[in-house]
């Protein structure tokens, strides 16, 4: 990718409001912050409903909507896409749509398995949605979504769901909104035969590709492999946006960096979720000089949107020496 067609999100953490990092009106100031600087080309938050309480994805976005007026809004990982009813999800997502005058950009998910902890296993129960569906959900959905955007008229006899002569206004502004799907299975969690039913479904349903936790190196050899299955699902690669999410902190002192950052995260995720290998593998942390040389490994990679989440009580000093201290190096490179 050349440095010039490199677009770079900013990741803020409607999350951090519930244990305290941030507030909904530091995540509006950094989004315009972001908008004004001319830098980012989107700003995108995460979604989950009882499993990781936030504040609510589309709500929020709602709300960034009003605070600006040309970078695209998304999800990173829209975790409950499953667990969603898509006539609902379809009218929520256009209205949204409509509302940014069109630059929406929804990041589909899977979820978290049951197996991945006693909160993720309880949210399924009470949404009434087994484990092993959750996939064949999220095919079922985003093929309703793009229905509804622009058929007047659908009926459905599927899997889940079953209806007849729905008409789903307003539609969107996009003809339609992209969708993404964010998915990165875990190689010491499944199988070999898994990650490939989870990359060709990115090569057959997918507008874009995003992945977190994931190393530069896996990045690109998963990046390369979808791009191969669009091929083969008669698709044009080159339209594929890739988008790793990467987490930063920017200090000169790499040890205070990372310090600061696993406390984030270990509010954020379950105990124990990230270690420090992981952490080494995934993070951009210390001088901005290593700050650089992780992003560019991505970037190498062939990724196309590098998503930043500054892992950091101040997003805004943080986006700051991004901007004076990283950035123009990774754009001139």
């Amino acid at each position: 990718m050349e440095a010039n067609q490199l677009k770079f999100g900013l990741s803020l953490s409607n999350r951090s409001v519930i244990f305290g990092w941030t507030s909904l009106d530091e995540i509006l100031d950094s989004a315009q912050m972001a908008e004004e600087s001319g830098e980012f080309d989107g700003v995108w938050i995460g979604d989950n409903l009882l499993s990781k309480p936030r504040l609510e994805s589309i709500v929020t976005l709602s709300a960034l909507g009003m605070r600006t007026k040309k970078v695209r809004l998304g999800t990173v990982c829209f975790a409950s896409t499953p667990l969603r009813d898509p006539i609902l999800l379809a009218i929520q997502w256009a209205s949204l749509d409509i509302l940014t005058e069109g630059r929406t950009v929804l990041a589909v998910c899977n979820g978290p398995s049951a197996k991945d902890g006693e909160n993720f296993a309880h949210e399924l129960e009470v949404m009434g949605v087994a484990s092993h569906e959750r996939a064949a959900r999220l095919v079922e959905t985003v093929g309703l979504l793009r229905r509804f955007w622009s058929e007047e008229s659908v009926t459905h006899k599927g899997r889940f769901h079953q209806f007849e002569n729905v008409n789903a206004l307003p539609k969107p502004i996009q003809k339609p909104p992209p969708i993404f799907i964010a998915v990165n299975p875990k190689l010491y969690k499944t199988t070999e035969e898994v990650v490939q039913r989870s990359l060709r479904r990115v090569a057959k349903h997918a507008d874009g590709w995003q992945a977190d936790s994931i190393p530069a190196e896996d990045f690109g050899r998963r990046l390369a492999t979808i791009k191969q299955l669009m091929v083969e699902e008669g698709r044009d690669p080159s339209k594929l946006e890739s988008c790793p999410h990467i987490m930063a902190n920017i200090n000169d002192d790499p040890e205070t960096a990372l310090t600061e950052a696993m406390e984030y995260l270990t509010l954020y995720y379950p105990v124990g979720y990230i270690s420090r290998e992981q952490a080494d593998d995934w993070f951009a942390y210390g001088s901005p000089e290593s700050v650089i040389k992780k992003i560019k490994t991505y970037i190498d990679a062939g990724c196309t949107t590098p998503i930043i989440r500054f892992c950091s009580r101040d997003t805004q000093g943080q986006m700051q020496r991004f901007l004076k201290e990283v950035l123009p190096t990774l754009r001139a490179n």
